[in-house]
This record gives structure tokens, sequence and C-alpha cells, in this order.
């Protein structure tokens, strides 16, 4: 596949110089997306086979999870006697196990991967899972390629549901509050061009502040609340309002419903995980 996110990967991974335009191969039955592949020097095609053919390191399977089987099926089918037989198979199809995976590619190395969109701005939170037969040089190597857009941790499979709750699904909790910021703003008179703006930048900078110093969210957000003064007359405002708790149930909600999609029992969901 070569959509979004496919792209956004490709891109990082040749930016960073990874790997070179010409060495990367790409399929997709979409030919505008194959179109915008070639102007960057990639090898398109439509043929998932052909791709495989041409891959000794690595493939992502970047389908919609519902075609993730018949692209299974072409690697197998395509690995026979060519070097595709040793790449580590990357799969960024959410709600895929590795235990389906591993049962359509048998005896293959397989990585399940959970991107998330700011991949498209070098920004991106990756959760990763080794599968059985996973290797240390197969860790080295996809940290590597998901470090090339951002930031990746590797976590028990598991857990990729939380992942996705968190990192995968956050960046719209996120444009949500920039919305809600920039609302602020407008009622408070600001122009819109110049109240998102600033919301943005607040974000951006506030995030930046969390990954440099290392300090705890509650100590940054302390420094900034001087007694009685106007952020923690917001802050109260925003506690009235249950933003703390709206936050938390988001994360929840949206990691039960990836344990639903890739079929968890109610039950299971409710008595093993307490969602």
């Amino acid at each position: 596949g070569t959509g979004m996110m496919a792209s956004a990967l490709i891109d990082g991974i040749v930016a960073k110089g990874i790997r070179t335009p010409t060495q990367i191969h790409c399929s997709d039955i979409y030919p505008p997306a194959r179109d915008a592949a070639s102007k960057k020097g990639y090898n398109a095609t439509p043929s998932s086979a052909i791709v495989c053919a041409n891959s000794d390191n690595a493939i992502f399977l970047a389908v919609k999870p519902n075609c993730v089987m018949d692209a299974c099926k072409d690697i197998m089918n395509a690995g026979t006697g060519t070097d595709s037989n040793d790449a580590v198979i990357i799969s960024i199809a959410a709600g895929v196990t590795l235990q389906s995976l591993e049962a359509a590619l048998p005896g293959r190395r397989v990585v399940r991967v959970m991107p998330n969109t700011p991949c498209l701005v070098g920004e991106a939170a990756c959760g990763f899972a080794l599968g059985t037969h996973a290797t240390e040089s197969d860790r080295t190597l996809v940290k590597t390629l998901l470090d090339a857009v951002g930031v990746s941790m590797e976590v028990n499979e598991i857990l990729l549901n939380a992942v996705t709750g968190l990192s995968g699904s956050g960046p719209a909790y996120v444009f949500q509050f920039i919305e809600a910021l920039s609302d602020g703003g407008v009622r408070s008179g600001l122009p819109r061009n110049v109240a998102t703006m600033l919301a943005a930048q607040t974000v951006k900078g506030a995030a930046e502040m969390v990954l440099r110093t290392g300090k705890h969210p509650g100590e940054l957000k302390d420094g900034v609340t001087s007694p009685g003064g106007t952020t923690i007359a917001g802050v109260e405002a925003l506690e009235k309002g249950g933003f703390r708790a709206a936050t938390i149930s988001a994360v929840t909600s949206a990691t039960k419903r990836s344990m639903q999609l890739g079929g968890t029992s109610e039950e299971e969901i409710a008595n093993k995980y307490n969602l």
C-alpha cells in the first residue's frame, strides 16, 4: 500500500538516508497513489508480487485490515525462491493480531506496529510488538525505521490496544483541544487565525517542555499556576467541566473499541482488562 501512512513512513525513511528512493519498491491498486510514489523516484507497481520479489530486508503491510489476508497470500506466493523469504514483515494494519499474521505467514518473522498520523510531519509516536520468530536484528531494524518518522516504543502486543487508544487516536483529541482553545480565544476577542496559531503553538511548546525537561506534567503545570492568578482560575474551570475525567475516558473507550475490533469478547474486556 502507498496510502498516507505508508507514504509518510517511506518519505521519512528516505529523508533520513536509511534508504534511497530507488531502493524503495511499493505497490498500490490505485493509479494516482502509484503516480505520486513514482514522482518521488520510488519503484511503484500494482503488483505486490513484484514488491516482494525486490524486498530482501523488510516488507511493510500497509493495507486496510480487510485486505491483509490477501496481501499475506501474495507474500507467501511471491516468496518462494526469492530473497523476500528473509524479509521481516511489518504490519501497520489496525486490529490484526500477531497470531493472525503468523497463521497467514507460516514461518515468517512478523512485527506489528501502531503508528499515528503525525508521522506525516515526522513527529509520530509509534508502538510495536515482535512476533514469535522475530529476531534482535528485526527489533533494531524496525526501531530504526520507525524512529525515522518520530519516536517508537516496544510494548507487549496486548498493550497495543492501549497504544491505539492513547497515541493512535490521541491526535484527534489534541486537535479537538486546540480547536477548543482557539474557540476560547475567539470568544475572548481574538481573530480566528491568531487564536488558532497561538493555540497550536502553545500545545507544541508545552509538549516540548515535557519531552525536554523530563519533569512530570503536574510539576510543569504548577510552575504556571500562581496563587490566586489567571491560570489557576482556568484550571479550576477545566476541572469543573470534567476535563481530566473526559480525557481518561476517551483513551479507555478507544482502547476498548480497539479490543472489540480485534475480536476480544466483552466478557474478557470487562473481567481481564477492567474496561
